[in-house]
């Protein structure tokens, strides 16, 4: 130990990620997925952009998350075919919004699907459009401040616009969190420079550095960027 009574070396502390340890994960988090969202997640798993559905442990965490700021208006950026708005949508009372922004009809119609058998889809609204564009009307309307949790999933180049304006339409002490703020290793390596892998990196360094939000980076999934709003 140092006189400062930290220890000289920090061991590695990869094994939260390991396989085994990864597979413990779905498991666990598996036994406490609903039948609606089971089905949803084995139907999406026979797709071709398969890759892009979140895991029952990503849903399970966006769940609490907005659960734990008693979120009653959410958002939604890139909806794929609906597991995180039902899991986001589950925990809003019954008078409770999610807007979901998505630019893809067939995907989205998966969702509605699902949605309706979850008993959810009075409390989503779904608009078929550029998130960018949503997003800036309901600023552009007043609505700085009034949700209290988003999810943002979507083209990742478009991550920086989407946090930006997110962070403005959530209140104070709401939640905005960032799916696949790792993209595999490729965030993490600065020579990598992908228009995705240096637009997530760039939403990274911007949450870590704006005053606004506290901030973590959680190795959920392919990475989990969450900011609570000040």
């Amino acid at each position: 130990m140092t006189e400062s009574g930290d220890a000289d070396v920090n061991p590695p502390r990869g094994t939260a990620t390991s396989a085994r340890n990864l597979e413990y994960v779905r498991r666990i988090s598996s036994t406490r997925e609903s039948d609606v969202l089971r089905r949803l997640r084995a139907e999406t798993a026979t797709l071709p952009m398969r890759q892009m559905q979140i895991g029952a442990d990503q849903g399970q965490l966006l769940g609490l998350l907005a659960a734990s700021v008693g979120a009653q208006r959410a958002i939604e950026v890139g909806v794929f075919t609906g597991y995180s708005s039902i899991c986001v949508a589950s925990v809003l009372p019954e008078d409770g919004l999610l807007l979901a922004c998505d630019t893809s009809e067939e995907w989205t119609a998966i969702a509605r699907r699902y949605w309706r058998e979850a008993s959810v889809d009075g409390r989503i609204e779904l608009r078929l459009a550029p998130a960018a564009e949503t997003l800036a009307a309901e600023l552009a309307a007043g609505r700085s401040g009034t949700f209290d949790f988003a999810f943002i999933d979507a083209d990742k180049t478009g991550y920086p616009g989407d946090w930006e304006q997110c962070v403005e339409l959530v209140r104070s002490g709401g939640i905005v969190a960032v799916d696949n703020a790792l993209q595999g290793e490729r965030v993490a390596d600065p020579t990598d420079d992908d228009p995705s892998a240096a637009a997530v990196r760039a939403t990274n360094e911007r949450a870590f550095a704006d005053e606004r939000v506290q901030s973590a980076l959680v190795t959920v999934g392919d990475g989990v960027l969450i900011s609570r709003k000040g």
